[in-house]
């Protein structure tokens, strides 16, 4: 029996994460799964082999350490195979203004949501290309495609990065013969998961009305699908895809504005 793909995911341990395993194990990939809290990657991958009678790999790594990726890579190694696929989905919130938090903790965010993707796509794109096969899907926001904001400073520009990044690397594996190895950028917006409890909003994002918010699991499937495609770039839902084109074409001025004036909805009382 050939062996199966194996598909990388980073904050696999909740969420969009953990429905992304659930979906990829579905369709007959075996899993890595990497994040910070062991006793959960050890459930779901119990949850993963049991369900979907698949192979898994946990890899218990904070990727705010520079050795991060190295450290998951070479573990992958050491079992004998080798990254098909990648989700780039670790990420959080960092609460507050750049005036009142610390650089280490900026500097932390910027490593886990934009280096560690980017250096990751980097170490495993070459054997994806030699193997003429790869699936990257790095996990932006509908953030990317807004005025940046009054609080969570580096939130849309990390995010906006990931969007272009994603771009560049579908471009470049199409323009280099590469038609199997595909780069998409998922770009969800309010979903329903553990990130606004990690960053403090969730009281504030619990008043927004519900028909701005997505399950995870439609999410992750257009993202999938996307990808299956090669498109560059997904926003899923109607009510997002409608706010991405609004945003596109409202005046700068008065984007910044609207902005501007819902920012301090998703800011902790303390960060005044």
């Amino acid at each position: 029996m050939a062996e199966r793909k194996l598909m990388l995911i980073t904050g696999a341990s909740a969420g969009i994460g953990a429905e992304f395993a659930r979906q990829y194990a579905a369709r007959g990939w075996d899993i890595a799964l990497t994040a910070r809290r062991a006793d959960r990657l050890d459930k779901l991958a119990r949850e993963l082999e049991e369900h979907h009678k698949v192979a898994t790999i946990v890899v218990t790594q904070d990727l705010a350490r520079a050795n991060s990726v190295d450290t998951i890579l070479k573990e992958i190694k050491e079992a004998g195979r080798h990254v098909d696929g990648v989700v780039n989905n670790a990420g959080y919130g960092l609460p507050g203004t750049f005036f009142n938090t610390s650089w280490k903790d900026q500097a932390a965010f910027m490593r886990v949501l934009y280096t560690a993707p980017i250096e990751l796509t980097h170490k495993v794109l070459g054997g994806m290309a030699e193997r003429g096969f790869g699936r990257i899907i790095n996990v932006a926001s509908l953030a990317g495609y807004t005025p940046g904001s009054n609080g969570h400073t580096l939130y849309a520009s990390v995010k906006s990065g990931l969007i272009k990044f994603s771009e560049s690397i579908q471009a470049e594996a199409k323009a280099a013969g590469h038609e199997d190895v595909h780069c998409t950028a998922l770009c969800p917006g309010f979903t329903w998961s553990e990130f606004h409890d990690v960053n403090g909003t969730r009281d504030k994002t619990n008043e927004m009305p519900s028909w701005m918010w997505m399950e995870s699991a439609p999410v992750v499937e257009a993202g999938i699908e996307a990808c299956e495609r090669g498109q560059p770039v997904v926003v899923p839902g109607a009510v997002n895809k409608g706010l991405a084109t609004l945003i596109k074409v409202l005046p700068e001025p008065l984007g910044r504005m609207l902005v501007g004036a819902q920012s301090k909805r998703f800011r902790d009382a303390g960060d005044d």
